[in-house]
């Protein structure tokens, strides 16, 4: 069963994607709800996998993604964003995120996104 760390500053986001990927056999480690705080709990959980949301406070997304690789070069990384946010998603996308997942959540496509992460482990 692979291991994910789910992150977003809303709660109701991180319960839509957690609802998602518990009924589809995978293991929820860890919540967070900003940049900083995921990268602790990614350091205490050691995830297979991160959804991580692009907009948070205190730290965003891409600030967060790029301190998770430096710790763990081979981390996975799927961002979460809303619509109108490509700037930051090519960002993140060249700061190491393996794929995108565009809000409103989809589950067909989150289910996509993490099934082809969790392939590639």
């Amino acid at each position: 069963m692979h291991k994910v760390l789910v992150v977003d500053d809303a709660v109701f986001m991180r319960n839509i994607i957690k609802d998602f990927l518990t009924k589809n056999g995978f293991e929820v480690v860890g919540e967070a709800g900003n940049g900083a705080e995921a990268v602790q709990k990614y350091i205490q959980t050691r995830p297979d996998l991160v959804t991580m949301d692009i907009t948070m406070p205190e730290m965003d997304g891409v600030e967060a993604l790029k301190k998770i690789k430096e710790h763990d070069p081979l981390a996975k990384i799927i961002i979460c964003s809303a619509m109108g946010q490509e700037k930051m998603v090519i960002q993140a996308m060249g700061a190491g995120a393996i794929d995108f997942i565009v809000k409103p959540f989809q589950e067909a496509r989150v289910l996509e996104a993490i099934t082809k992460a969790a392939a590639s482990l």
